[in-house]
């Protein structure tokens, strides 16, 4: 069964959307089964962001724009003492990614 024929009607705009983005859409399956999943596992960024929100939330303003650098630079530094579960095959993945990506990542060796 095809995909609009099965959703078409219940979600059009979805449809539409979807077929006349799919050449943008359609680069995510040129990654490997461990890279997608990373990129569509949003937890991780999600914690992230809430954890950077609960230190800046609190702040009426910032004198400049370095003044909020600092902070989210160092609350940054705090979640990641926290991050201690690794990545689900991380060795085989990064090696992927810096293949995909040479120059970009360099991996320690």
């Amino acid at each position: 069964m095809d995909l609009e024929e099965k959703w078409g009607k219940k979600y059009p705009v979805v449809i539409r959307s979807w077929n006349s983005n799919w050449e943008r859409l359609s680069a995510y399956f040129a990654y490997t089964k461990p890279i997608r999943k990373i990129i569509y596992t949003t937890n991780a960024v999600e914690g992230y962001h809430r954890q950077v929100r609960k230190v800046t939330k609190t702040k009426g303003a910032f004198t400049s724009d370095m003044a909020l650098l600092k902070l989210v630079y160092l609350a940054a530094k705090r979640i990641e003492r926290k991050w201690t579960a690794p990545i689900h095959n991380w060795g085989l993945t990064v090696q992927q990614l810096a293949i995909r990506f040479e120059g970009r990542l360099v991996l320690d060796v």
